[in-house]
């Protein structure tokens, strides 16, 4: 239970990554600013963020059960919060879905949707009401910058990013009228055992009802360009809890955080020409006309850039 003067967090997806860093980073302050609710689908995979949290487990930190894909879970959840009373909520919880158009079912594209977009909006939904009653509150939703510039054989876990972000930019209008502020965090490539094993399944797997020169794109082509670019501009799960809590804190919260300024360029592409041809263009050379020379210039940033900058997160003051 919340202390008084204790803001309450509850944050979905918090069995590993960026969602077990975000809760144990809250429920660290040092000053015990916050009473962290971190939920998870299945508790039996509570052990790892137990063992980060230490001392802060079942004093500034507790656990629930959660499915963001089940209108009645969500329900209960957040009943189980006392009073219902959540000062901040952090839309963590989502889904990854890489590789040709071709070999994705609809089936498998509804999940993504159902997690990336709907659980969202479920969430939003429920604790809206109440913090509308006490005109006080701020939603955080985990966007990426896919959700702000396509990009190519991520094409349905992209669409379920740019959904989320029309949908918040609509609501933040509404939602600051009853002094509730709504923040979206926009990482790049960021290191997670997700992340990781997300790509040794695409690289081993095949793709029948693809063409091989499809195939042979995405393999030999995008992949090796987006483990270069991981390598040299990915961030840690830690420096994106650290960017949410800069936002929490801050007195006036952006709208749009970009968490690695290494991306603001390739993001302000898309906004250089209202025809959309430079930035698809721009990709296009990149990936097939100049793959090699990407490489090399990954390479070169890799070992040029110190670690404090390409992990460097924007302050939102």
């Amino acid at each position: 239970m919340a202390n008084s003067g204790q803001k309450v967090v509850l944050i979905t997806g918090c069995s590993s990554g960026i969602g077990l860093r975000i809760a144990v980073t809250l429920a660290k302050d040092e000053k015990k600013r916050y009473h962290v609710i971190a939920t998870m689908r299945d508790l039996k995979k509570k052990d790892k963020l137990v063992e980060v949290a230490g001392d802060a487990y079942g004093k500034t930190l507790m656990l629930l059960p959660l499915d963001v894909c089940s209108d009645e879970s969500v329900k209960q959840c957040v009943n189980n919060v006392k009073d219902r009373h959540i000062d901040i909520l952090i839309n963590n919880a989502g889904v990854g879905l890489l590789g040709p158009v071709e070999s994705i079912s609809i089936e498998e594209m509804k999940k993504v949707f159902e997690t990336n977009f709907f659980g969202v909006v479920r969430m939003i939904k429920e604790v809206m009401p109440d913090m509308k009653k006490r005109r006080s509150g701020h939603i955080i939703v985990m966007s990426s910058v896919m959700g702000l510039q396509g990009v190519v054989f991520n094409d349905v876990y992209t669409a379920s990013k740019f959904a989320m972000e029309g949908f918040c930019e609509s609501m933040a209008v509404q939602l600051l009228k009853f002094n509730i502020r709504l923040s979206m965090i926009e990482p790049g490539p960021v290191h997670t055992e997700f992340e990781t094993k997300m790509m040794e399944d695409v690289a081993n797997m095949e793709y029948p009802g693809v063409d091989a020169d499809t195939v042979r794109y995405f393999k030999d082509v995008y992949l090796p360009s987006s483990i270069d670019i991981f390598e040299a501009m990915g961030q840690t799960p830690e420096d994106i809890a650290k960017c949410t809590k800069k936002v929490i804190e801050s007195s006036s919260p952006r709208f749009r955080n970009l968490t690695n300024s290494l991306y603001t360029p390739i993001v302000a592409l898309k906004y250089a020409d209202e025809t959309g041809g430079l930035s698809v263009n721009t990709f296009y050379n990149l990936l097939f006309n100049f793959g090699p020379l990407m490489h090399i210039t990954m390479s070169i940033l890799k070992c040029l850039t110190c670690s404090c900058l390409r992990r460097r997160t924007i302050s939102p003051n």
